[in-house]
């Protein structure tokens, strides 16, 4: 069979576009903001939006670029004075690097229940997967981890009114980066979600190269070669993480690639990716949505290994696609887990 990936937002195949697009910037009129302002040495810019979004341009020697991150602001941020603080609630994008998807596509800033709650939004770079890449041993930019924990984080903490009671959660690579940085950084998070993660990737180290073969980037860049560099996949990889992440609740979503219940009557198959097919392990016949597969087949696995580690974990699995109108819904069955731990 042909093997394709979904012509969607999140999917990193029409991703390769946003490469060609200003890091930061509003989607839609009602996310116009008025000119930038300075305002520090390290925050290049911040525009102030409609519905207490707030846009920050960051200059990031980890990403040796400037870089974005949105703000969906809690009841009263705007009078705060020193010391107060609020409690965090991180999303991360796919792996098309789009922070702006979680108020453009799913609005939520107009959430009651984050009325309470700094919601901080990242961009990532394309294809990122939230990791300070190896790049032959060299290290160096794309510093994603770097960018996202040691840069971003402290400096919401400084300055904007981020508390040290945090949970997390992404949608495709970034349910990934949701249980990645949870475990490689004990006691940072107190709850993570993914919603159609990569995240196991050592499962399934053909599709990080079809992935990235497909956009003209090199695979092993990341962490190298999953043989040669074994070791350096591992020290990433959630699946052999796990333990870390007990004590913690951890919620996974994903769909098996069939077309499901919130897929259109006329729903296309994806778009083809040489490579994306393992033929030792082909797909089943009605699977429209080969990348929605593979991210069940990891989420199961992921899911018994947390079991294994006696990690807390819940798990929604269903007939569906790679597809964002799936990750709204599981971001409002996550919220409840994903809020409970920042209160009190």
């Amino acid at each position: 069979m042909r093997v394709r990936i979904r012509r969607a937002r999140a999917v990193v195949v029409l991703a390769a576009l946003a490469a060609l697009l200003p890091p930061a910037g509003p989607a839609s009129p009602a996310d116009r903001v008025p000119e930038a302002r300075v305002v520090g040495e390290r925050v290049v810019s911040e525009r102030a939006g409609a519905s207490g979004l707030v846009d920050l341009t960051v200059d990031s020697p980890a990403l040796g670029r400037r870089a974005a991150v949105r703000l969906a602001t809690p009841d009263g941020w705007d009078e705060r004075r020193p010391g107060d603080r609020w409690p965090v609630l991180y999303l991360l994008p796919g792996g098309d690097g789009d922070h702006l998807s979680w108020t453009r596509d799913y609005g939520v800033q107009d959430l009651p229940e984050l009325r309470n709650v700094l919601v901080v939004m990242p961009e990532m770079p394309l294809f990122g997967f939230y990791t300070n890449w190896w790049n032959g041993g060299a290290g160096g930019p794309p510093g994603v981890e770097r960018f996202h924990l040691d840069e971003v984080r402290p400096l919401l903490e400084r300055e904007y009114g981020a508390g040290t009671r945090r949970t997390v959660a992404g949608e495709s690579q970034g349910g990934f980066g949701a249980l990645s940085y949870s475990a490689r950084r004990p006691g940072m998070f107190r709850a993570a979600a993914s919603f159609s993660g990569y995240v196991h990737p050592l499962q399934h180290p053909h599709a990080v190269k079809a992935g990235m073969d497909h956009l003209g980037l090199d695979w092993k860049a990341i962490w190298g070669d999953p043989v040669e560099q074994r070791a350096n996949w591992v020290a990433h990889d959630p699946y052999y993480l796990a333990e870390q992440l007990r004590g913690m609740p951890v919620r996974l979503s994903a769909g098996d690639g069939t077309a499901g219940v919130l897929d259109p009557p006329d729903v296309e198959p994806d778009e083809e990716i040489p490579g994306l097919e393992d033929p030792a392990d082909p797909f089943d016949d009605d699977v429209i949505s080969p990348t929605e597969t593979l991210m069940e087949r990891e989420s199961r696995a992921m899911a018994d290994r947390l079991r294994e580690a006696g990690a807390q974990v819940t798990t929604h699995f269903y007939p569906g696609t790679h597809s964002p109108a799936y990750w709204e819904r599981e971001l409002h069955h996550a919220l409840p887990m994903l809020l409970k731990p920042l209160v009190g």
